[in-house]
């Protein structure tokens, strides 16, 4: 029996572009003589639909793209991943259903059981989960369908839930099919083929993984689809990060003893996942041109970097806004980054601006003295400037901010952190530095006085970062224990790290909640990005 996984970037709510990628799909598989081709979870539709499930049209158009389906399955077995009604009453009004067509007949339809309510997940909102587990026989071979989350509770190990479907299927079967949106992180390819294997290893039997590739809004798709033996070892991995159609032999996968997998290092991942996550963004929504804020710093050259190679170097721009408290070599690193990477840039000077805005309000401040007011003021003219030239031009301002600065609120609203989206809010000070090295790996693109100079948001005289936060090693580790790992102040302390130190740095994250509410969506490439994966309520006492 021959196989096809295709592994495809769907677009949310284009029925008729996912239906198009499909079946070409279709077309080659049959090309390759396949027996039967597997699309990912809800893949009709694109993953995740959220709210767009509460409208009667969108299922209307998820289940006209399933009859097309239907109709093409003349020659090929098709299992795809599409939402479908629940016909009871009593619960949601909809399942997360994987549809096993052939010969122009729904063959046969499993549900979903294990519905992910946490993190960035929230499936429990609109789907029932499965009560009937069925394996479908095709050519012979009896066949167990999964859709994502219900192969991640093996052996009922899993406190979240109490049942592991695979467990519940009536009878023995010959493979696994299993339909996934598995969001990239970068540790999640390393731990989906321990629960691939983990699975196979169990059962005894080989496993088809099809996962989505493609970004949709902050929620990155890597890929990485897989067909493993039944002895553990990994038969084939696809390519991370691109749509990718292969056919394989079943009677190969079962017999083979090698194992070709990807390398996994996090830097060069979290490079292609930005990457592609703006490609997506961008293309998704029809825009083609960015601009953004270029200081001659790490983050402004980093993001500015990531930009290029994922929309091109005609299709950047950037705008050089110094104040009189800009040094002359970021001025100058900026105008190198620019002319390394052959994107436009203008200089406008802000001098004249912020003095304009210190005249008009000298009548109320009168004598007061200089704080982190008319530092915001410059931060602010700034955001206006790149906003008015995204206004005129129709470019998407991208957000510079990096994760260590957005957890304690180093960024001023309407200002620095203006944009439509945050390319490396969820990507720690630490690792802009190693993205930076990795940017530079073939040649010098970044200058290197951005990368070795002490950070600063050159806002006041001989300003750095490290005069309000401690060196970002100890940062980000105080904050990666606090977001990540979600440990607590005592938690975090008995490692080692000052008491003081950790209660003013928890306490920066937690009241600067609102700044975050009101930024632009943020790339996702950790295991607890901010936004939709982080929930917590701006009004709160909790370690204030």
């Amino acid at each position: 029996m021959k196989i096809t996984i295709a592994q495809l970037n769907y677009h949310i709510g284009n029925f008729e572009g996912n239906l198009s990628k499909m079946l070409d799909a279709i077309s080659q598989a049959k090309a390759d003589n396949s027996d039967l081709i597997c699309f990912g979870e809800l893949a009709t539709c694109g993953y995740p639909p959220r709210d767009f499930l509460d409208f009667e049209d969108f299922i209307k158009k998820s289940n006209d793209s399933i009859e097309a389906l239907r109709l093409a399955s003349q020659d090929i077995a098709i299992v795809v991943g599409a939402p479908s009604i629940n016909p009871v009453v009593e619960g949601k009004d909809l399942y997360n259903s994987a549809f096993f067509l052939y010969e122009q007949k729904i063959v046969h339809t499993q549900h979903k059981a294990l519905l992910p309510t946490y993190d960035i997940f929230d499936e429990y909102r609109y789907f029932e989960p499965a009560s009937e587990f069925n394996v479908v026989t095709f050519k012979g071979k009896k066949i167990a369908l999964s859709i994502c989350e219900d192969i991640w509770n093996i052996g009922n190990e899993n406190p979240l839930y109490t049942i592991c479907p695979l467990d519940e299927m009536n009878e023995d079967f010959d493979f696994v099919l299993n339909l996934s949106a598995s969001p990239f992180s970068a540790t999640q390819a390393e731990t989906r083929l321990d629960i691939i294997k983990a699975n196979v290893e169990r059962y005894k039997k080989p496993m088809f993984y099809v996962n989505h590739v493609g970004s949709q809004t902050e929620i990155i798709f890597d890929g990485g689809s897989v067909a493993m033996s039944p002895n553990g070892k990994v038969y084939k991995e696809l390519p991370y990060f691109k749509e990718s159609i292969e056919t394989f032999e079943l009677n190969d996968v079962n017999a083979s003893t090698q194992s070709i997998t990807q390398p996994k290092d996090k830097i060069p991942l979290i490079h292609d996942a930005i990457i592609l996550g703006i490609k997506d963004y961008f293309g998704k929504l029809g825009f083609k041109k960015a601009i953004l804020g270029l200081s001659g710093g790490i983050d402004s050259a980093v993001t500015a970097a990531l930009a290029t190679r994922a929309l091109g170097k005609e299709n950047v721009r950037v705008i050089l806004m110094p104040s009189q408290f800009s040094s002359d070599h970021s001025v100058n690193d900026a105008r190198t980054l620019a002319e390394n990477m052959g994107i436009s840039y203008d200089i406008i000077a802000i001098k004249n601006v912020y003095d304009a805005f210190l005249k008009e309000l000298s009548p109320i401040f009168k004598d007061l003295p200089f704080n982190v007011t008319e530092e915001n003021i410059q931060a602010r003219i700034r955001g206006t400037l790149l906003m008015a030239e995204s206004n005129k031009f129709g470019h998407i301002l991208l957000n510079t901010t990096n994760k260590s600065e957005m957890a304690v609120g180093y960024g001023t609203l309407y200002g620095d952190l203006a944009g439509g989206l945050s390319v490396i809010a969820d990507v720690y000070k630490t690792d802009v530095y190693k993205l930076a090295r990795y940017i530079n790996k073939d040649g010098e693109i970044i200058p290197e006085n951005s990368i070795t100079k002490p950070p600063s948001a050159e806002l006041r005289p001989d300003q750095k970062d490290s005069d309000s936060l401690p060196d970002y090693d100890i940062l980000d580790e105080i904050l990666f224990q606090y977001i990540e790992n979600l440990q607590g102040p005592q938690e975090i302390i008995a490692k080692g790290f000052d008491p003081k130190l950790v209660a003013r740095i928890l306490r920066l994250v937690n009241i600067n909640e609102f700044k975050r509410y009101q930024t632009a969506p943020v790339l996702r490439v950790s295991t607890k990005a901010f936004g939709v994966g982080r929930r917590m309520p701006i009004v709160a006492k909790y370690l204030a």
